[in-house]
């Protein structure tokens, strides 16, 4: 059956999505498109889980020390509460947030508002992470952004974690986590033999 489309249809929302590994610039591009937004002057909001205070309480801020200002929330459906009057919302580290996330992007590019996420695709076992597989399968244009492999310098799509702990989330830099391809990635994962 043909359906007619609305003549009046106005919505020009979408989902887009920028993941990669740690270090492959996702923050970088994310920060790099809500500038481009503001020279367009079109009114965003962007948001960031309050848990991540890595280099500031409010600031997103990328490795290459660019930021933009933005709002600290605890979880996503804060997120639908806070972007009023916008044309676009930007949301960073998007994997530590809740499993609403998806559900909130598709309700806001319903509303006609472009929605920009950045986030790691990969824990440090190289499972998928968080929300991210639900917003990339939902996502209008996904971006999958590599860094380079601090082992052999190929292409890196996984963080290797550096750091002794066990848990999901620990929030780190270099110190704790470093950018590798699939081979040395792997390579380090095998468990040792006693």
């Amino acid at each position: 059956m043909f359906i007619e489309p609305r003549s009046n249809k106005t919505n020009k929302g979408w989902i887009e999505v920028v993941c990669g590994s740690m270090f492959s610039g996702k923050t970088e591009e994310l920060i790099r498109r809500l500038k481009r937004v503001k020279i367009a002057n079109q009114k965003f909001e962007i948001f960031k889980p309050a848990v991540d205070t890595r280099y500031d309480e409010v600031e997103v801020v990328s490795h290459d020390k660019n930021s933009i200002t933005s709002t600290p929330v605890p979880n996503s459906l804060q997120i639908l509460l806070l972007a009023n009057e916008v044309d676009v919302v930007g949301i960073d580290e998007a994997q530590f947030f809740d499993s609403e996330l998806p559900d909130v992007c598709t309700k806001l590019a319903n509303k006609g508002i472009r929605v920009i996420i950045a986030g790691l695709d990969m824990d440090y076992l190289g499972k998928p992470f968080g929300p991210m597989p639900q917003l990339m399968a939902i996502a209008d244009y996904v971006t999958k952004v590599h860094a380079i492999c601090m082992q052999c310098g190929d292409i890196a799509t996984h963080s290797y974690r550096k750091a002794a702990s066990q848990h999901l989330v620990l929030l780190g830099e270099t110190d704790s986590y470093e950018p590798r391809c699939r081979s040395c990635f792997e390579e380090d994962m095998k468990p040792t033999d006693i």
